[in-house]
């Protein structure tokens, strides 16, 4: 079968493919978008893959190649397609559906979970404890003891359980915290405390200190943390979005923080991105931003590259795919 890759991935992997054999045939994309086949040019028109592999290198500023929308216009273009592996964990863009439409199967990443989770526990444990306070006294000279929730008395609702979100659950549990996972599955799991419905935040809400949405956006869920999601926030809890931007409807949420529901944001994505200077976000005493880099970890790329040969190699032998994406995540 042949597959499509960048230059930079091909390098990266090139020795990891050998137990394939003759089962693929591997054509990388240049930066300059031309093809290589076995280090000779390859004609474009010979180039119609089963395969599909759009990995970190081709996303525009993550790494020299780019490339990204000669990429998808190459997978657009082709007649063969079966699977596609993306870098992505959410596929709320337009060109993930039109990838599906046209029929292709397609795996999201997992490679960034790790990452976020520790980002999401992080950001959380240092507003639980006075960290801040703390740095300010000694900055003072001030001889100071400062009272913190522990960690184990918290209760924390998780809107959403893919890999993110069971990466967070996992870091959460030794903790001893209270945890309700708020998915479409009712199923229960050891990982958490209970699992409720999305109809049932207005009851979860009022009882989280700390609310993270790790959830993907579909119809279902935009806009879901609007005037009444923040109403029934419990004053003084977090609240923490490494979903997508457009979860939350922005104004009810600087609504929100001035009634202390939430306390504290910590948001790593924006309904615009990148979020332009003059907002309300950089400034706010409240509000932490990070810039759509919850997943910047050092070992994001290696797990990726692990992921994708895992499923290359389920995908040759007819095995379920890792992280295969459902019809309904690309609003289908």
């Amino acid at each position: 079968m042949q597959i499509l890759m960048s230059q930079a991935a091909y390098e990266r992997v090139q020795s990891r493919l050998a137990p394939f054999g003759d089962a693929i045939e591997v054509v990388a994309m240049g930066a300059d978008g031309g093809f290589v086949r076995n280090g000779a040019p390859l004609a474009a028109e010979a180039v119609d893959p089963q395969i599909y592999w759009i990995s970190l290198d081709l996303y525009p500023g993550r790494s020299p190649q780019g490339g990204l929308a000669a990429f998808i216009g190459k997978v657009a273009q082709g007649t063969r397609g079966q699977w596609v592996q993306v870098f992505s964990a959410g596929i709320d863009h337009p060109m993930f559906k039109a990838l599906m439409q046209k029929g292709l199967r397609l795996s999201k990443s997992q490679a960034q979970a790790p990452p976020i989770a520790e980002y999401v526990l992080s950001h959380a444990f240092s507003l639980l404890h006075p960290v801040v306070e703390q740095a300010r006294a000694q900055a003072e000279s001030v001889w100071k003891r400062i009272a913190f929730r522990e960690i184990a008395a918290t209760r924390w609702a998780l809107v959403g359980f893919g890999s993110i979100g069971v990466e967070i659950a996992r870091r959460l549990r030794p903790f001893g915290a209270h945890l309700t996972v708020v998915r479409r599955a009712q199923t229960q799991d050891a990982l958490f405390d209970e699992v409720r419905a999305q109809a049932d935040l207005p009851q979860v809400l009022p009882q989280a200190d700390v609310v993270v949405l790790a959830c993907p956006l579909n119809d279902e869920t935009r806009g879901m943390a609007d005037a009444r999601f923040f109403a029934s926030m419990k004053p003084g809890a977090i609240l923490i979005n490494i979903g997508r931007g457009d979860l939350v409807d922005e104004a009810a949420l600087k609504a929100g923080l001035e009634r202390d529901q939430p306390a504290h944001a910590v948001l790593d994505v924006f309904h615009t991105e990148p979020l332009p200077a003059g907002s309300w976000f950089w400034g706010h005493p409240k509000v932490r931003v990070t810039a759509h880099a919850s997943n910047a970890g050092t070992g994001v790329l290696a797990r990726s590259d692990t992921q994708f040969l895992e499923n290359l190699r389920r995908f040759l032998a007819g095995e379920p795919l890792i992280a295969e994406a459902q019809p309904y995540e690309a609003g289908l």
